[in-house]
C-alpha cells in the first residue's frame, strides 16, 4: 500500500513537470540578432528583454569592470530618450526594469502591462541603436559603480570572498579579477575606451531578443523587424581566453578583513564550466552537503558537534570555469583547520560511497522542484530562455534540463567527487578579521 501510494505521488510530480513545457518561436533577423517569443497569455503581462554575450571576463589588461559599468551607462538616455528619463518611462506605463551582469554576460529587461509590448521593443531598440555615451554620463556612472564596489565589496562585511576566490583560483583567465572592476581601472576609463566597447559588443550579432507573456506572435513579429530590423550588425567576434592550468597540491592562504569580527574557513575547488554535464552533478553534491537543515554538513556541523554558525556549499557556474565553495563560520574558539577536517570528511564520503538511496531520492525531487519554480513566473521563463539560447546553445534546454538531472546516477555523484574535490585539488582560505593581521 505504501509503495503504490509513493508511486503515485512520483507519477503525479513527473506529470507536474511535464505539464510545465514552455513553447517558443526562435528565428535570426537579417542583422544577426536572435529572436525568441513565447506566448503565454495567461496574464496581462510581458516580458521584453536583451541579452549581450559580454561580461566582466570580457576585457583587456588594465580595464577590468566594463561590462558592469555598461549596465550603468546604457540607462543613461539615447537620441531620443533624455538624460535620466529611462526609469520614468517605465513606470509611468506600470512597468518595472533592470539589468544585471556577470562574468559571461549582461542581461537588460523590462515587465509590462501588455498594451505596451511596443514601448518596451522601442526601449530596448533604442539602448542598442541609439545611446547617448557622452563624458558627463560616463563620470557619472563611473562614480556610482564606484560607489556601489564600496558598498558591496571594500565596506561589507565578507564582501571580498568572491574577488580573493577569483584571485586563488585563477592565475591568468579573467576570472581572476572581479565583475565590477578594480578602482584604479575605473578612474582609467577614457571616453574612447568606452565607445570603442559599446561598438565592439553592444550590437544585435552578439544579443538575444526575448519576448514573453501575453503576446500575438505575428503582430510581436512585425514589431520586432520595426525596431530591430535596421540596427547594423557589428564586428565579428573573436574570444580567445587563456587555458588555466590543474590546481597542483593544496594551496594555503590568508586573507584580512577589515568589516568581520568573525572568521570564515573557505575550502574551493576549480571545476568545469556550467555547459558541461560534469557541472550538473557538482550541483547535485552541494545540495546534498548543504542545502537544508537536514543536509550532511550542516546536520553535523550545526547541529550535532556545535562546530560551526554556518556552512554552505556551494558550486558557482561560470561559462568557461566553475568554483566549487565550502563556506563555514565557526563556533567560538573553533580552530578553522577543525572545520576544514571535518568538512573533508564529509566531503571523502562522498568519493568512497555511494549516496544512500533514500537522499537521492531526496535530491531527484529538490530538483525538480526547482525546475518546476524556475519556469513558474513570465519573468523567470524569459530569462532561462536567453541564458539557455545565448550561454549554453540550446534554446530547449528550457524543458529537458531536468532530464540530465534525472539521468544522473549515484555512481557518477562518486565519480565527479573524486575527479574534482580531492583535497590535492583545492585551495584553503583562512579569511580572518584584521585585527589579527595587527595582532
Amino acid at each position: 500500500m505504501k509503495k503504490n501510494f509513493l508511486s503515485a505521488l512520483l507519477l503525479g510530480a513527473t506529470l507536474l513537470v511535464q505539464a510545465q513545457e514552455v513553447a517558443f518561436q526562435e528565428y535570426d533577423l537579417d542583422n544577426g540578432l536572435h529572436v525568441i517569443l513565447h506566448q503565454d497569455n495567461t496574464a496581462p503581462v510581458v516580458v521584453t528583454s536583451v541579452m549581450y554575450h559580454v561580461g566582466g571576463k570580457d576585457r583587456t589588461e588594465g580595464r577590468t569592470g566594463f561590462a558592469h559599468l555598461f549596465e550603468h551607462l546604457l540607462f543613461e538616455g539615447t537620441k531620443n530618450i533624455e538624460k535620466g528619463k529611462w526609469f520614468e518611462i517605465v513606470s509611468s506605463r506600470g512597468g518595472q526594469n533592470n539589468a544585471n551582469t556577470s562574468q559571461d554576460r549582461t542581461y537588460y529587461y523590462e515587465v509590462f502591462p501588455s498594451n505596451n509590448l511596443e514601448l518596451g521593443l522601442w526601449l530596448e531598440s533604442e539602448r542598442m541603436l541609439h545611446p547617448v555615451i557622452d563624458q558627463k554620463g560616463l563620470d557619472t556612472q563611473i562614480e556610482v559603480v564606484k560607489e556601489e564596489r564600496r558598498l558591496r565589496y571594500d565596506n561589507s562585511p565578507y564582501g571580498q570572498i568572491l574577488p580573493v576566490l577569483g584571485n586563488n583560483l585563477f592565475e591568468s583567465h579573467p576570472y581572476k579579477d572581479p565583475n565590477i572592476g578594480y578602482m584604479e581601472d575605473l578612474e582609467a576609463a577614457s571616453l574612447e575606451d568606452v565607445i570603442a566597447y559599446n561598438e565592439k559588443y553592444y550590437v544585435p550579432n552578439n544579443a538575444v531578443l526575448v519576448v514573453a507573456g501575453d503576446i500575438d506572435t505575428a503582430e510581436t513579429r512585425t514589431l520586432v523587424q520595426k525596431y530591430f530590423g535596421e540596427i547594423p550588425a557589428g564586428d565579428q567576434i573573436s574570444r580567445s581566453y587563456p587555458v588555466e592550468q590543474p590546481i597542483s597540491g593544496e594551496v594555503r592562504t590568508t586573507f584580512y578583513d577589515k568589516n568581520i569580527q568573525i572568521p570564515a574557513s573557505i575550502v574551493a575547488y576549480r571545476t568545469p564550466g556550467f555547459k558541461q554535464r560534469d557541472a550538473y552533478v557538482l550541483d547535485m553534491i552541494s545540495s546534498y552537503l548543504s542545502d537544508g537543515k537536514s543536509s550532511k554538513l550542516y546536520k553535523k556541523l550545526v547541529d550535532d558537534q556545535k562546530q560551526a554558525l554556518q556552512v554552505g556549499a556551494f558550486n558557482i557556474g561560470q561559462e568557461d570555469y566553475g568554483m566549487y565553495v565550502v563556506f563555514c563560520l565557526p563556533v567560538g574558539e573553533t580552530p578553522l583547520d577543525t572545520l576544514v577536517t571535518e568538512v573533508e570528511e564529509e566531503i571523502a564520503r562522498v568519493r568512497m560511497e555511494l549516496v544512500s538511496e533514500r537522499d537521492y531520492q531526496k535530491l531527484q525531487n529538490k530538483f525538480e522542484n526547482r525546475y518546476v519554480n524556475s519556469n513558474s513566473s513570465i519573468q523567470g521563463i524569459a530569462s532561462s530562455l536567453a541564458t539557455n539560447y545565448m550561454l549554453y546553445g540550446d534554446t530547449e534546454l528550457i524543458n529537458k534540463e531536468i532530464e540530465i538531472y534525472r539521468s544522473i546516477t549515484r555512481e557518477e555523484i562518486r565519480e565527479v567527487a573524486i575527479k574534482y574535490l580531492k583535497p590535492n585539488q583545492r585551495v584553503v582560505i583562512d579569511y580572518l578579521p584584521e585585527e589579527q593581521q595587527e595582532n
